[in-house]
Parts: structure tokens; C-alpha cells; sequence
């Protein structure tokens, strides 16, 4: 990995200056770095004047890997932008959570030399293609339909070739890939699955039954979804970024997508670790309150 790229938030406060000292770093270790053209030209003369300017579409003609600087909705941005290239996707969090942009920037130059050498791991992750009224957009974390202007319920038919599989009165309802099942769905009483699983997961916002709950699907299947609004429209949302209005006439076929994300990992960590670190997962209690009452 000696050419790398620069995707940058400009909104995010931190990720320009994150930008600016990994490039730093990594021009130093003898890489090559290329980055936007409004990101390059808020950059100092001594990094600007070394940085190959392209747009984010041209990265794959230069770049061996992206580093993402951001928070995790950054990174749901830059995995529907790079999902048709072959270009593995590094996070650097700078934001709140960091679930997806798991590198912090405390461990930035040990991160940026240990990928420059080859220590660290890639795994693959699934996208979810939506197809409405000619459109198709993709999903990396979850595709949602929800009620847009009125208060009451919406119902949303749910089915596979002819067969139906449930119509949801809800809120709404979440359609989450394993990535997305610790974002949304999770929020909405949905599992947590891990990412390697080839699955699917249908889960119900605030549904008008208790029976109806979240339903794990083989990620084979096709679906197509009609929803009924009382207003006569509802909303279909992407990674909460993606946003088209639908009727009852519409019917939106969703599947795995053939494309997918490849995500930059830790070397020796694993997806556990992960949810451990970052949801605090099988944290015993009383250890946090010891710790706390000793900070006190």
C-alpha cells in the first residue's frame, strides 16, 4: 500500500486537521496521497503542493485504499460512493460512536504504518439495492420505510416472489444488513448479528401488534415492498441520508446487492471486541461503578 486516498467530511469539526496530519505521516513513510479538490486546497502549501488532486469518482485509478475521515455517517457515504470499486475503505472516527469508523486518532501513526506494511485484515460487507420507479439506490446499513407527514400508522406489505410474508402496522419498518443491525434495527429491538452472516433482517418500528417481531431472512431473497399511508405517501430512507417519497402504487423490489464494501480492520480484533469497546457488550456493572466511584 504505498498510494493512498483522502475522503474528508468537510462539515465534521477535526477532519480536515486529521486529514493534514495523516498526510503528514504518510509522506513521511514514502507513500503518495490524493485527495478532493476542496479538501486539497484547505490544506497547507507543504501538503497541498504533495497532495494528486482528483475527485472522489477517479480515486480507484490511483489509490490502493481510502482513508474515510469522519464519523460513521461519513462512512456510510463513502461505502454506497466506493462500493463499484475494489478500493478497501480505513475509517479514522471523528466524530461520537465510531461503531463503523473504528481507528481513533490516538492510534493514527501506528495505524498508518501498520497498513502501509500489510498489518491488518479486510473483511468483505454486504449492501442492500433498492429498486423504485426506475430508480435504484443502495443501502449500507438499513433501508427504512416510515410514515412521512401524518401520526398514524402506516402498513407495510412485506413479500417474497408471490408469497407474503407479513404486512407490518407500524411506524414503520427497518430492512437492516448485518453491518446495519447495531445501528436503527438495534434502536427498534432487532438483534444484533454478526457481520460475516448471510442474512437479512426485517424489524418493526413500534409496531401496533406485540406479535409482530424482528424476522431474520436468508439474504438470497428478493423482496418487493408496497406500503399503505393514511396521508396517501410514506417514506423510504437509506442509511438515514437517502430520502424518496412512495405511494401505494409503488412497489420497491429490495436485494443484496452484487457489489460490496470492503471495510479496513484492526489486524487482531475481532467483530467482538468491537461491540465490547464501542456498546459496552457484557461489561460487568459493578466493575463500571467501581471504576466510577474511584474517578469520584
Amino acid at each position: 500500500m504505498k498510494s493512498i486516498g483522502l475522503y474528508v467530511n468537510p462539515d465534521r469539526e477535526g477532519a480536515v486537521q486529521a486529514a493534514k496530519h495523516a498526510a503528514s505521516i504518510l509522506f513521511d513513510l514514502g507513500a503518495e496521497c490524493c485527495a478532493e479538490p476542496s479538501i486539497a486546497q484547505s490544506l497547507p502549501e507543504n501538503i497541498r503542493s504533495r497532495i494528486h488532486v482528483l475527485h472522489a469518482v477517479e480515486f480507484e485509478r490511483f489509490a490502493d485504499l481510502v482513508i474515510v475521515f469522519g464519523g460513521d455517517g461519513t462512512m456510510l457515504t463513502a461505502a454506497r460512493l466506493f462500493s463499484g470499486s475494489d478500493l478497501p475503505l480505513m475509517g479514522v472516527n471523528v466524530g461520537r460512536l465510531g461503531f463503523l469508523a473504528e481507528f481513533n486518532l490516538e492510534e493514527l501513526p501506528k495505524a498508518l504504518k501498520d497498513v502501509l506494511s500489510g498489518d491488518y485484515r479486510i473483511v468483505d460487507r454486504t449492501l442492500l439495492e433498492a429498486q423504485v420507479g426506475g430508480k435504484t439506490i443502495h443501502a449500507f446499513n438499513e433501508i427504512v420505510f416510515e410514515k412521512k407527514e401524518s401520526s398514524r400508522l402506516i402498513t407495510t406489505h412485506i413479500a417474497h416472489q408471490q408469497y407474503l410474508i407479513a404486512s407490518y402496522r407500524a411506524d414503520g419498518v427497518i430492512i437492516a444488513t448485518p453491518t446495519g443491525s447495531t445501528a436503527y434495527s438495534l434502536s427498534c429491538g432487532g438483534p444484533i448479528i454478526t457481520p460475516s452472516s448471510s442474512v437479512l433482517c426485517i424489524t418493526p418500528i413500534s409496531p401496533h401488534s406485540l406479535t409482530m417481531r424482528p424476522l431474520i431472512i436468508p439474504d438470497t431473497l428478493e423482496l418487493t415492498v408496497k406500503v399503505d399511508a393514511p396521508d396517501g405517501e410514506a417514506r423510504m430512507v437509506a442509511d438515514g441520508q437517502i430520502e424518496l417519497s412512495i405511494t401505494k402504487q409503488d412497489q420497491v423490489l429490495i436485494r443484496r446487492s452484487s457489489t460490496q464494501v470492503k471495510i479496513v480492520k484492526h489486524a487482531d480484533s475481532t467483530f467482538f471486541d468491537l461491540l465490547r469497546n464501542k456498546l459496552l457488550w457484557s461489561v460487568d456493572p459493578s466493575a463500571f461503578e467501581q471504576s466510577t466511584d474511584e474517578k469520584h
